[in-house]
């Protein structure tokens, strides 16, 4: 644990360093395509239920109920003229850098809960899952993200918590940056 702390500290900064352009671009180019704040900070469940505020750039109107994307009606309704983009390439995660330094997340875990997925926390916590940090990436998310049910989220979730270790999370890091380049498992 402090060996996966101190890399996730050390990377945090090295890539915040290396984006501070990139993401400010990624942030003025938010602004004058769409009406609201860059930011769009969401309430999420971290490690053993605790809540905490996550930012991404904003890919949706600010008019969006706040649900998960799945459970909208219409969600490329909702997208903004640059929101489809930021999420099939995954730009807009960048912000997360941010929580990965404080503490609240780490580059390889379960992908953080909305405040209002009562049934995957719920599950997670049976399983287990709640004593993992969440995370930029996981298990899950690289095998199916946006197309994977709840049940099958949380059973990978509870792979992860398994057969975690540094290895392991190499493995994930390494599927996560093939996926992203092939925009892959991204519905909206």
């Amino acid at each position: 644990m402090i060996v996966k702390r101190a890399c996730d500290i050390a990377i945090a900064m090295i890539a915040g360093i290396i984006l501070a352009i990139p993401m400010a671009l990624i942030a003025a180019m938010v602004r004058i395509t769409s009406q609201g704040p860059a930011l769009y900070w969401s309430q999420r469940v971290g490690r053993e239920n605790q809540l905490f505020w996550m930012p991404k750039f904003r890919t949706m109107r600010i008019d969006t109920p706040v649900v998960a994307t799945h459970l909208l009606v219409d969600p490329q309704r909702h997208l903004t003229p640059i929101g489809s983009f930021l999420r099939k390439t995954s730009l807009d995660e960048l912000p997360q850098l941010w929580c990965i330094l404080k503490g609240d997340m780490s580059f390889v875990g379960p992908r953080p809960a909305l405040f209002n997925q009562e049934d995957l926390i719920a599950a997670r916590t049976a399983k287990g899952v709640h004593v993992l940090l969440p995370g930029l990436t996981g298990w899950a998310q690289v095998n199916g993200r946006d197309e994977l049910s709840i049940p099958e989220k949380v059973e990978l979730d509870a792979e992860y918590l398994r057969r975690q270790s540094t290895f392991f999370d190499l493995r994930i890091l390494v599927m996560t940056a093939i996926k992203v380049a092939g925009s892959a498992n991204v519905q909206h």
